[in-house]
């Protein structure tokens, strides 16, 4: 039975509901519903209806049972504009879970194979280029620029900031700029997978500032997942070929520094309502206007101008390329991995970044055909196999 009922505003009360059986039964048997005027209008009404509602069902009272005296009526209404009742289209609104799963995946893909590209053009870059401060400079300023952009075109709402939030933001940033520093020196010092594998055992990092400056305490399976992530590093660093000790200690400073940015970033941003893309965004700006002057005193214009000679003389105008794709790639994949953080949980993201490090390590191998003896091929994976086994224990 299908009836539409239209009246600008109609209100009824729950209680018009709950009316005795004795009462409410001689309604339901007459072939035409009541007319709305009368329906008594009450102050205490909860429910004020100002489009037409369509019952969709109405089921027969003839074989009530005694378990359905309290209901006797089951209908289902949905506005006049809407093609569907009002609880299945919220319902039809909430994404499967197999499209989430896709979604991930799209998103842990997107981040690997950027990180990947970003890594080979950086060491591209520093090989004929050797100034790793510029190079990190040049970073966060194509990512802001991006950023800027997207902004002002509204692909991306801009984040509804105060200067409480960049007040907090600043101690992440001051450490997002040491970490982003060391790993990119580190990188110019030593081949591209060592700098990684060095930089798997950042968990090891986090665990000891952790128990030591913040006072926590993990179970036994946390502190023996350590183990092969410290022997593992050990033994890489011990049998590589093209050992250097500022590449060593740049991707050291860099473990360290990543452990109190995310450590500040937790304490610092809770309740605040800055997305994954929008946060990273504001941390690169931030970053930025901390890393400049350094990078003016530490390396200045004129080491900068007279290595871009000696690189255009050795290799052409594609130097200017490559410094255009690590800074554009390395924004790009730090996004996606802030994106991805909004999708997923903190265990899944770990073992995220565990397998991006594996794919780093083995595509510059192969690209820039590292030398590598199998002793330090097995400490590699012993420290990454560690770094997988302390993100299921940490949960």
């Amino acid at each position: 039975m299908i009836s539409s009922l239209r009246h600008p505003t109609l209100s009824i009360n729950g209680s018009d509901f709950l009316q005795s059986r004795k009462e409410f039964l001689p309604r339901c048997h007459s072939p035409v519903l009541p007319p709305l005027t009368a329906v008594k209008s009450r102050r205490s009404s909860i429910l004020s209806l100002s489009k037409p509602l369509h019952i969709t069902k109405v089921e027969s009272f003839s074989s009530i049972s005694k378990e359905k005296e309290r209901s006797l009526l089951t209908c289902k209404a949905y506005e006049a504009d809407r093609s569907e009742p009002i609880g299945e289209a919220a319902a039809a609104v909430e994404p499967s879970e197999a499209a989430r799963k896709v979604k991930i995946g799209i998103y842990f893909a997107t981040w690997w194979g950027l990180n990947v590209i970003f890594n080979i053009y950086n060491k591209k870059v520093l090989n004929a280029y050797p100034f790793p401060w510029l190079t990190s400079t040049l970073s966060l300023a194509a990512g802001s620029l991006i950023m800027l952009v997207t902004w002002a075109l509204r692909i991306a709402e801009p984040p509804k900031t105060d200067l409480d939030f960049w007040k907090t933001l600043f101690p992440v940033a001051v450490a997002h700029t040491i970490g982003h520093v060391a790993a990119t020196v580190s990188m110019s010092k030593v081949a591209v997978s060592f700098t990684h594998i060095i930089k798997s055992g950042e968990p090891a990092f986090s665990v000891l500032v952790s128990r030591f400056i913040l006072g926590e305490s993990f179970p036994p399976s946390v502190y023996l997942s350590l183990l092969p992530i410290i022997g593992g590093c050990g033994l890489a660093a011990l049998t590589e070929l093209n050992f250097n000790m500022i590449g060593f200690m740049g991707a050291m400073i860099s473990n360290l520094a990543f452990v109190f940015r995310n450590i500040f970033s937790k304490k610092g941003m809770k309740g605040k309502s800055v997305s994954g893309m929008n946060y990273y965004a504001c941390l690169s700006m931030l970053s930025l206007v901390i890393l400049t002057p350094f990078a003016f005193v530490v390396e200045g214009p004129q080491l900068w101008a007279a290595g871009l000679k000696e690189a255009m003389s050795q290799i052409g105008p594609q130097i200017i390329w490559w410094m255009a794709a690590q800074s554009v790639f390395y924004h790009l994949y730090n996004q996606v991995s802030y994106m991805s953080l909004d999708e997923i949980s903190p265990l899944t993201f770990s073992v995220g970044n565990t397998m991006k490090r594996i794919s780093v390590i083995v595509s510059s191998i192969i690209i820039f055909q590292t030398p590598v003896q199998p002793v330090n091929a097995l400490g590699a994976a012993i420290a990454v196999l560690g770094t997988f086994l302390y993100s299921q224990a940490k949960q």
